[in-house]
């Protein structure tokens, strides 16, 4: 470790989850409050940082780096050399690296965090009933990336063009949408629509209230999201859960239900604190809960069972989509019992017409 006054250069390196989680971010931020010069970059192998400043800086850096590190890190490794200050005049994100013959881990997708919430349901902000918010702390990971680094261009969203707005907070350090890949909003990115069995698009001014009053009507939706299509049904509604039992193969195997809130889960389940925590991770898995005697659901949710498979929406679409309902929904995947999950437009009007 160096001495506390001197200037001294540190070389950084570092594995685990560390791209796509607001990791290069998080270093310019914490260098520049240590007024640290020198660089970040990411690379296939692992995230690389020099940093240069007086010891103790450099000290306290080291330290905020693994104890302050954003929520979805997770840090493996850290390597750190010592050398002579190179000079650097200020701090900066450098560009992505490609190391051939060397890999990084890649962050699993990140449920809706509270502050995208908050956005999504704010008429005042621009991103009001965005299906596709996302910030540095949640959204699409794993399954838009094409290639590491983990960078826009490497992404699904290569071909959306940030609009001024969205760049400016990508490229401002004090914004949390800063070096956020999928970021986007509704002028610059993804668009729903709302087809047919047969793939013809329905007109519609608002696909989301559309889709909601279909499934109060008893119809099966197939609804695209992140990873792959779900099919929907009202969780209510005998008659939708047997024919989707039909449609799908699924005689009997229980069917896990979407509930708009943890509070709905609790009308109908009993939830501990532990399944509480689990339920409200970003990693919001599907959670095994007692059912409540005389609830509401359709019978043939989980025949002849007393417990339920509960999730809470994970991402805006199932947010907005489950606001719009008020109903729980069954959310199972796109397939036919023991087939792959459909994951593309074409594949879905194919197999799940």
């Amino acid at each position: 470790m160096p001495d506390t006054i001197t200037i001294k250069n540190a070389r950084i390196s570092v594995r685990g989850v560390v791209q796509g989680v607001g990791f290069r971010p998080f270093v310019y931020q914490l260098a520049a409050q240590h007024d640290l010069k020198g660089w970040v970059c990411n690379t296939s192998g692992d995230v690389t940082i020099e940093v240069e400043g007086m010891g103790q800086a450099i000290t306290s850096f080291f330290d905020q780096l693994t104890t302050e590190a954003p929520p979805l890190a997770q840090i493996d490794h850290i390597n750190v050399d010592y050398g002579e200050p190179a000079g650097y005049r200020r701090f900066e994100i450098k560009g992505s690296r490609s190391e051939k013959g060397r890999y990084q881990r890649v962050s699993p997708d990140s449920a809706t965090c509270p502050l995208c919430l908050t956005e999504l349901f704010n008429e005042k902000d621009r991103r009001f009933r965005h299906p596709f918010i996302n910030c540095t702390h949640c959204g699409p990971r794993f399954t838009i990336i094409r290639d590491i680094p983990y960078d826009r261009p490497q992404t699904t969203m290569q071909n959306f063009i940030m609009c001024p707005d969205c760049q400016r907070e990508y490229d401002d350090p004090a914004d949390r949408r800063f070096h956020a890949q999928p970021t986007c909003c509704p002028r610059c990115g993804p668009q729903l629509k709302l087809t047919d069995k047969e793939g013809t698009i329905r007109s519609s001014q608002d696909p989301l209230a559309d889709a909601a009053a279909l499934l109060k009507a008893g119809m099966i939706l197939a609804v695209k999201g992140i990873g792959g299509f779900l099919l929907a049904c009202d969780a209510t509604n005998e008659d939708a859960v047997q024919r989707l039992r039909r449609r799908k193969q699924r005689p009997c195997k229980p069917f896990a239900v979407m509930m708009t809130s943890l509070q709905e889960a609790e009308e109908y389940c009993t939830i501990s604190p532990e399944e509480t925590g689990l339920l409200t991770s970003p990693l919001s898995p599907i959670v095994l809960v007692p059912l409540k005697d005389h609830h509401r659901l359709a019978p043939g949710i989980a025949p002849k069972l007393t417990c339920l498979g509960v999730m809470l929406p994970y991402t805006p679409l199932h947010h907005l989509l489950l606001y719009e309902a008020q109903l729980p929904l069954v959310m199972t995947s796109g397939n036919l019992s023991e087939e792959p999950i459909v994951k593309d437009n074409d594949e879905a009007l194919l197999k799940l017409a």
